[in-house]
């Protein structure tokens, strides 16, 4: 069976002349090339802005690039036809299409309602800081350009828990919306701020059954109009876990299927909320592994003073490796973004190697290393800012590695701060699999690895062509592996002839 691999198949800044969609379906092939299985696509429905946003500023969840919205019919992506096309050819590749749901929020209200709240504290949003008044807010959303098309339901302020505009008073705050469904915000698997149900926008409700109706039909209906395979759930731990439960639960069984679903919960000091998330779920979820990439961050800013033996540290790939989707970067992360912590250049094909080629973990990776991205525009303080998110050609070999030849039984040589290793011994399902793999984040290094005496008197070369020489197997299945300082090196079977 072929190593499952992900790809976050977009970026904040991405702004090439083809759009997404197009792009998808004349790269599916190379896709596939690459030893790609699946493929997460950024939000495909109509958001707040819509010509121009990345997609999570959720306004309709029916409209893929249908109807005249938010500045355009397409979204900054394309257009529904585009989207589904798009999908169509990742299956005939045989390559999975993974939606990004963003169900924590809604942005760009229709119509203002007056609402009554009471304002919380920032810091500790299950304290209050007002006695209950009224505001306007944009809380009702009607979609007109759709006219009830696919769906009549009609969003108002019982379907949300806060909102951060009066547009009466001219003001930010967040603002608790005070109705019969509850005193303040739902139980959510984050207790920072007090509780983090508040993120962003409209905050969608959950006590609401009117609301988990719809969302459920729509789940139906974009399975059944797009054909997607899974899902990428965004900002899990601002939404009450019993809603996701439900949702999943409802269409694994209508459909009679496990959808593939990765949940991002993003914490990088510790892997404990994670874990009780997974308790809280079921375990229905893989989670991406913010504290691995935070590992990566860190190893790539300390150079030669990080320990490379402890890389896996309070990571959910250490923990709960069957759960893991491993990363080293993604959206979230890039330059100017909230959650910045993009790793250094020379240390990537390091990190890529740890995901990529070994047991433990679905890694995921990154469109730019891929393709590559530039991006010219101002950062907050106003000052002129130039993005070169530069492509790493290693990563496409090991990415074909990783399908071809990363079977068999591990062996781990973390054994030194600076330099360390593994061995795949290969298996009878795949052609001349097994590898050997050695980074250093010093010096240029080496190190004894086993293989397996199977392939004694063989040769093996670095697949990367950063090393020249190449490396006889002894009668033991042994042999001594090399690679440059701060560098990777890949040491596959020589194929001779």
């Amino acid at each position: 069976m072929q190593n499952q691999t992900l790809i976050q198949y977009f970026h904040w800044y991405y702004n090439e002349e083809q759009n997404l969609w197009t792009k998808v379906a004349n790269e599916a092939a190379h896709l596939k090339e690459l030893g790609i299985t699946s493929v997460w696509l950024p939000p495909a429905y109509k958001s707040n802005n819509s010509p121009y946003d990345v997609g999570y500023a959720v306004y309709d969840l029916f409209d893929l690039g249908e109807f005249d919205q938010k500045g355009a019919i397409p979204t900054k992506y394309g257009t529904k036809d585009e989207y589904i096309k798009a999908i169509d050819a990742l299956h005939d590749n045989g390559i999975a299409a993974i939606a990004d749901i963003v169900f924590n929020h809604k942005a760009g209200g229709d119509e203002l309602e007056k609402v009554k709240v009471r304002t919380v504290s920032e810091d500790n949003r299950n304290e209050f800081t007002s006695d209950v008044f009224e505001i306007e807010a944009w809380t009702k959303f009607t979609f007109p350009g759709r006219k009830g098309k696919y769906s009549e339901f009609i969003w108002d302020h019982l379907c949300f828990s806060g909102v951060d505009w009066a547009e009466d008073l001219k003001q930010t705050a967040i603002y608790s919306i005070q109705n019969h469904l509850g005193e303040g915000f739902e139980d959510v698997p984050s207790t920072e701020n007090g509780n983090y149900d508040y993120l962003m926008y409209n905050d969608i409700d959950y006590r609401n059954q009117a609301v988990i109706d719809e969302l459920n039909y729509w789940g139906e209906w974009i399975v059944e109009t797009t054909k997607v395979d899974g899902f990428r759930l965004d900002a899990v731990k601002h939404i009450n876990p019993k809603f996701i439960v439900e949702w999943l639960d409802h269409l694994n069984q209508k459909y009679d299927r496990q959808f593939f679903v990765v949940a991002e919960d993003w914490n990088v000091v510790e892997v404990d909320g994670q874990l009780e998330y997974i308790n809280m779920t079921g375990g229905r979820t893989q989670i991406f592994d913010s504290v691995l990439h935070h590992n990566f961050y860190l190893a790539s800013q300390e150079a030669n003073q990080f320990d490379m033996r402890t890389i896996f540290d309070k990571s959910l790939i250490q923990i709960k490796p069957e759960l893991a989707v491993t990363f080293v970067d993604n959206h979230d992360s890039q330059p100017l973004q909230a959650l910045e912590s993009y790793v250094e250049f020379w240390f990537r094909p390091l990190a890529y190697a740890i995901i990529l080629l070994r047991e433990q973990g679905i890694p995921c990776i990154f469109f730019p290393d891929i393709y590559g991205g530039i991006y010219d525009d101002k950062n907050p303080e106003g000052e002129d800012v130039h993005i070169d998110l530069a492509s790493i050609p290693d990563i496409e070999t090991m990415s074909k590695i990783r399908a071809g030849l990363a079977y068999g039984f591990q062996r781990d040589y973390f054994d030194h701060s600076n330099c360390v290793g593994w061995t795949r011994e290969g298996d009878d399902e795949h052609e001349n699999s097994g590898l050997a793999v050695l980074l250093s984040n010093g010096d240029e290094g080496f190190k004894d690895m086993e293989v397996g005496q199977k392939f004694a008197g063989k040769t093996f070369i670095d697949a990367l062509g950063h090393r020249e020489q190449e490396v006889t197997i002894n009668e033991n299945g042994w042999a001594t592996f090399h690679c440059n300082a701060g560098s990777v090196s890949v040491w596959i079977l020589k194929i001779e002839g």
